[in-house]
């Protein structure tokens, strides 16, 4: 008896610490997120913004994730063609290829997408970068010389992966329709014409504009959880690989369930363009 309580005492404390854990991180992301827009906004008012790192990330970003990108992008243009051709050719409903292909790709997969490779590729590369320098002692430094850390090396990154999330979407969604635009007409299962007709006639504006939200939100989170990440890493190179372990997979749970929040919101405040 007295076994089983220890066992379930010890389940409850491990729950327990778990969950404080857990505040205390959702409080530091909510905290270094705040202060990231705060000083990239005072510091791009003030004309005191590091444009130069700024740039090099994007950079950096682009190289990295680009090419990932688009090969992940190809054989999701063919598996959405083919499971919603296969779909469409038993019911009757060939006409609608395009318009469900293009329009599944703008509002869920080319965010998606974009989101698993900021996760993965970009998100993966900053953890490591500033993991790296936390466990070098050079954000002390920094601190130390009266330099935030944050204002140097966060809000520079947090402002490419915004702009590197966006662009990487328009790449995906242009990668993913052009290929599933290929496959059905190439089998023959409708023409070009109706393809581009339907997807014309049903797509709308608020379609891109919400994927393009998507990837807004979906890189400044990457990020913020990657910057977080690596600035408390600790114990050296395997704390570091341990940091970018925690960034990948936290990031890619929190887009998943910031998706589906977005999804649900945009079905209840449009009805009509769901």
């Amino acid at each position: 008896m007295s076994t089983a309580l220890s066992a379930g005492r010890g389940i409850v404390d491990n729950l327990t610490d778990r969950f404080k854990a857990g505040v205390i991180t959702t409080g530091e992301l909510i905290k270094l997120a705040v202060e990231s827009i705060q000083w990239g906004f005072s510091d791009i008012v003030a004309r005191r913004f590091s444009w130069s790192e700024f740039l090099l990330q994007c950079w950096f970003m682009t190289r990295v994730a680009l090419l990932p990108t688009i090969l992940v992008s190809i054989p999701f243009g063919i598996i959405t063609s083919v499971q919603i051709g296969a779909a469409a050719n038993q019911i009757g409903a060939q006409s609608f290829i395009g318009a469900v292909n293009g329009i599944g790709v703008l509002r869920q997969g080319a965010p998606l997408v974009t989101s698993l490779m900021v996760a993965g590729a970009v998100g993966s590369a900053i953890c490591s970068d500033l993991g790296a320098r936390t466990v070098r002692e050079e954000i002390d430094a920094l601190k130390v010389m009266g330099i935030s850390p944050i204002q140097r090396l966060v809000a520079p990154r947090i402002l490419a992966a915004l702009l590197v999330s966006v662009l990487l979407t328009v790449i995906v969604a242009m990668t993913a329709m052009t290929t599933a635009f290929i496959i059905v007409v190439g089998q023959g299962q409708i023409s070009s014409g109706t393809y581009m007709d339907s997807f014309v006639g049903l797509a709308q504006p608020a379609d891109f504009v919400l994927a393009e939200f998507k990837a807004f939100i979906f890189g400044f989170v990457a990020t913020i959880v990657a910057a977080h990440k690596g600035l408390t890493a600790r114990g050296g190179p395997k704390g570091v690989a341990d940091a970018v372990n925690q960034a990948v997979v936290l990031s890619v749970i929190l887009l998943a369930v910031i998706n589906v929040g977005l999804t649900q919101a945009y079905v209840m405040l449009f009805p009509g363009g769901a």
